[in-house]
């Protein structure tokens, strides 16, 4: 397999198409890894967090000339001088990472990409953050870096919980614990009755994007950690996600509103099949009517009517996330050394 590393943006763009092909054959498609989703991550370094990257995209093709793997990395300098590789999106912005390869390619992309960095003396680390426990990628990294006498290890970083989504609502309601189903219900029932109409708006225009976008950060940021996490550099980061997951048609983009007034809101992924919690804001005046709750009702229906077969929470271990019928799975950290 001969391996090429892509160091430019002018080269990294004229690989769109192979790449969106590539990922959709992938051993795991996951929307952070698409190309409008790195480019996006790129273009603004994480919310400015990675000013002295350079790119250092790998590539694997056949005889051919076929793409069969990508792992796309960037580079930056470490304390003694020599480059730390990472994957693009590391490692707060992007929850879930990993190489892109079809599966019977992966471990031969990955020792290809190991051999091809053991003669490179220029890095010191290659840090591979927020690898799902699912991924193949890890045993393969450890198996290939053993085999090049390189060093690996790796540790779990944190609870990724996801619901698996049943066929109807009723039968996701009677998969609840009894009395967290009836608050549930309750809550829906009381918001019914609210003096002004609780509604649900999913934003599918491209005209409203703007609007909604101020709106759903005028949400996030009532919540002081958000406040102090969505820097100027930081919301130019989220917008360019926002509006690259909407060009390419998977922004789920939902608001719960009382009245006219918008008063909570998801940001999440519509792709393969599932429906990826990203992120969310709320009113902090309109407590009493428990948007979260009414927010999750309402997603949750809406995913299982439209087939779907996961509702992801992605990283973060919040009480809230299993009181809704979420199950454990991890990201871990793969790190290769000399």
């Amino acid at each position: 397999m001969k391996i090429d590393i892509i160091r430019s943006a002018d080269s990294w763009a004229a690989l769109e198409q192979e790449w969106g092909a590539l990922l959709q054959e992938s051993h795991l498609n996951l929307p952070f890894l698409t190309f409008a989703f790195q480019q996006a991550w790129w273009q603004h370094l994480g919310g400015g967090e990675w000013q002295d990257a350079e790119l250092h995209i790998m590539t694997g093709r056949d005889a051919d000339g076929a793409l069969l793997g990508i792992a796309p990395l960037f580079c930056v300098q470490a304390a003694d001088g020599r480059e730390r590789l990472q994957l693009i999106g590391s490692y707060e912005i992007a929850d879930y990472l990993d190489f892109i390869a079809r599966p019977q390619d992966l471990t031969a992309f990955i020792e290809a990409v190991l051999a091809e960095l053991k003669v490179d003396d220029s890095w010191a680390e290659l840090a591979l953050y927020n690898l799902l426990d699912e991924s193949k990628s890890i045993d393969s990294l450890q198996a290939a870096a053993k085999a090049a006498g390189l060093q690996a290890a790796q540790e779990t970083l944190q609870a990724c919980p996801y619901i698996p989504l049943p066929e109807s609502f009723d039968a996701y309601l009677e998969s609840l614990d009894s009395k967290q189903a009836h608050e549930l219900r309750r809550k829906v029932r009381k918001a019914a009755r609210n003096v002004l109409p609780v509604s649900t708006e999913l934003v599918s225009e491209a005209s409203e994007l703007d609007h909604a976008l101020d709106d759903f950060f005028g949400l996030m940021t009532q919540e002081e950690d958000k406040l102090k996490f969505l820097t100027p550099a930081m919301r130019a980061q989220m917008e360019a996600i926002a509006r690259a997951a909407f060009e390419g048609g998977w922004l789920q983009l939902i608001f719960l509103k009382v009245g006219k007034q918008r008063v909570a809101a998801y940001m999440n992924f519509d792709y393969d099949n599932r429906i990826w919690g990203y992120n969310a804001g709320f009113s902090n005046e309109h407590a009493q009517l428990s948007p979260g709750w009414l927010m999750m009702a309402e997603m949750m229906q809406r995913s299982i009517e439209a087939g779907k077969a996961v509702f992801d929470f992605m990283r973060g271990d919040e009480e809230y996330k299993y009181r809704f019928g979420a199950v454990n799975r991890y990201v871990k950290k793969v790190t290769i050394t000399r």
